[in-house]
């Protein structure tokens, strides 16, 4: 067995382990099957959790949000480890800043708070490709989440490198990790492959030893091929399901221990082009209080949501391609600005019926900050850009070649090539097969077109000249994190065709604009005013100072279209003002220098850039807009329909 002492965790970090917790050899967190409990040290024990995802908060304020889950009542946290956020390329990995790990569960001991941890491989969580990384995927034939070699052995050098680092955090050894999550909702995914669960068993214990509690957590229609004998099984369920028949099923697969719901919904997630999605409180806290007094152990997802910054953001399939916004606010009890909500306040007061809560308030909400409105001015348009977007040059190809293919894994590729014979009428441009993943904005000679996408919009129109330039410039809005059983490769997946041709001999320019936006931007010149307003991609921007000490506040950007936001440096993420729900970003404030500092603000506006191209800072989010119409296109002739209620997916 692994020593109990760590070797390499730097010693300042392991000191609050020894001052606040007891030696290691009094330690145990275990089921006890003859009274239906946990025992903690051997003593009767339930936990009442929340879920909060590190990867989804500044570093800078993880101790505030911390803080207040355990003043909220919580005796543990729970959440996911992405595995694609540490290890961007094969055998190279990422624990610094916003990604250590170990950082964030000293935070969580620091507060007080156990530890339930889900490292996957695969965790949903509305997350780009479920965690998984993309490069996967550059074996086009790989079966993920089976027992494929090839998946296999990208997994197992994956937790040699995770699971010793966790090894010394776990309860027994002194740390807070009290139990942790085999695989995630494997039941929901097809493939229901016992021999790969087992093998991810095998090396969980091999890793970790046999004193860690382990468990798999399924909906009701996921136990089946979900659970495993040797992994303790727990069930996910909402305070709409019911109760009484939920820990039914639990029993079923666990006759005698703890009933356990790994994930109470407190909220829900959002589509871009569906409404903002809430749980009321009195559903919220009447389900809590149930399974409290049944003894249950129960974590919430979300406790607070945060936010997918970048390009971090995932996506579901329920009969077309759903991308997921930006802001994961998931109408949790702590906002996504890190502020206590009616709903924290009246959980808190369930908790309290059951167990002791610190004392004291709940520290007020965060100070906000308005600004505005802000004329932005325009950099240039991307095309203009190429050579710094990509200075290795583009690569050839008869078809077009994916994303995955050119090691681009997020973010955006351009796909050019030049019309073989003039087409003097406008002529249908598609993409067989829905072949557009995930958004293709079209430009002929530079001139913007219109826009294809995945499953909606499927052809446009075009003319042009022998000769001339057509550019594909492709958006990947995020791989499916959830209800497909198939690899989301991103880009042209099929060669397009104009009319009766199919076009051939591509340039395929992956974009690097991160680095654009951050190393190459501050050395533009000043720039001015437009004689006409622009369309297709474009670069947009503006300083402004702010004089005080500043505060968070939300971006919003009206008339805007589609586009990427960029804060001195800091990749925001994805706005699309026109589709909604959400139409303000967070913007936290250490993102921002106060005392007069100039800061930067830089935008991609990808379709339509308005009449006054102004942004605003506003002091309170929007996130379910009514002041749009949202259209759906109809899969069948591009004609847009009226919205359609959409089917809830799962984590």
């Amino acid at each position: 067995m692994a020593p109990k002492k760590p070797l390499c965790l730097p010693s300042l970090l392991l000191l609050p382990l020894t001052l606040l917790l007891p030696q290691a050899d009094s330690r145990s967190f275990v089921v006890d099957w003859d009274h239906d409990r946990f025992l903690l040290d051997g003593v009767p024990f339930r936990y009442v959790s929340g879920s909060l995802h590190y990867f989804r908060v500044p570093r800078v304020l993880w101790a505030d949000r911390l803080f207040k889950m355990k003043m909220s009542g919580l005796n543990a946290i729970q959440f996911y480890v992405p595995w694609n956020y540490h290890e961007p390329e094969p055998g190279v990995y990422n624990f610094n800043g916003s990604r250590d790990l170990i950082a964030f569960l000293n935070e969580a001991s620091l507060a007080n708070l156990l530890v339930i941890l889900r490292p996957g491989p695969y965790i949903c969580a509305e997350w780009e490709m479920g965690g998984l990384p993309a490069w996967l995927l550059r074996k086009p034939n790989i079966h993920l989440r089976t027992s494929d070699p090839a998946f296999l052995a990208a997994v197992d050098s994956w937790f040699k490198v995770l699971l010793p680092k966790i090894y010394p955090w776990l309860y027994h050894n002194g740390g807070n990790i009290i139990s942790i999550q085999v695989e995630n909702e494997y039941g929901s995914y097809s493939a229901c492959d016992f021999s790969y669960l087992r093998h991810l068993a095998g090396l969980f214990r091999a890793l970790l030893g046999e004193k860690i509690l382990l468990f798999t957590t399924d909906g009701p229609e996921g136990l089946r091929c979900g659970s495993l004998k040797g992994l303790y099984t727990t069930v996910d369920f909402g305070p709409a399901e019911n109760m009484t028949q939920m820990f039914a099923l639990q029993r079923v697969y666990e006759p005698h221990g703890p009933l356990v719901n790994s994930e109470y919904y407190t909220g829900w997630l959002d589509y871009w082009g569906q409404n903002h999605s809430t749980r009321s409180v009195r559903a919220v806290t009447e389900g809590l209080e149930n399974m409290l007094e049944l003894g249950a152990s129960v974590n919430m997802y979300m406790f607070h949501g945060g936010t997918n910054f970048g390009y971090w953001n995932g996506a579901d399939e329920k009969g077309r391609f759903l991308p997921i916004t930006t802001s994961y606010d998931y109408d949790a009890p702590i906002s996504e600005a890190g502020d206590a909500t009616p709903k924290l306040l009246a959980l808190r007061n369930v908790i309290s019926q059951f167990q002791e809560i610190p004392l004291g308030p709940l520290p007020p909400p965060s100070p906000k900050m308005m600004l505005g409105p802000l004329t932005l001015y325009l950099d240039g348009y991307l095309l203009d850009f190429l050579h710094l977007l990509c200075p290795q040059g583009p690569i050839h190809s008869i078809s077009p070649m994916t994303f995955e293919a050119v090691k681009q894994d997020l973010g955006f590729m351009l796909y050019r090539t030049y019309l073989s014979h003039t087409v003097f009428e406008p002529t249908q441009f598609w993409v067989p097969n829905n072949g557009v993943h995930d958004r293709a904005y079209v430009m002929v000679d530079g001139v913007f077109q219109g826009v294809l996408e995945r499953n909606t919009k499927h052809k446009l129109f075009l003319t042009g000249k022998i000769g001339a330039k057509l550019d594909v410039l492709l958006e990947n809005m995020g791989r499916l994190s959830f209800g497909s059983n198939h690899s989301d490769f991103k880009g042209l997946l099929e060669s397009p065709v104009l009319g009766q041709t199919i076009l051939t001999q591509w340039l395929m320019f992956p974009l690097k604009i991160d680095k654009l936006v951050k190393w190459w931007f501050p050395l533009q010149l000043p720039k001015s005013l437009h004689p006409q307003t622009p369309s297709g991609p474009t670069f947009y921007s503006t300083t402004f100072p702010i004089l005080d000490s500043g505060g968070d506040t939300f971006l919003f950007l009206p008339g805007w279209t589609k586009g990427q936001v960029w804060i001195n440096g800091f990749n925001l993420g994805r706005y699309w003002t026109k589709r909604g729900p959400q139409q303000t970003l967070y913007v936290p404030r250490p993102l921002l220098f106060p005392g007069g500092a100039l800061n930067k603000i830089t935008l991609l506006e990808l379709e339509n850039v308005p009449p006054q191209p102004q942004i605003q800072f506003l002091d309170s989010p929007i996130l379910n807009s009514t002041l749009h119409k949202t259209y759906i296109y109809s899969l069948s002739d591009d004609i847009q329909s009226a919205p359609e209620p959409m089917e809830l997916s799962g984590h």
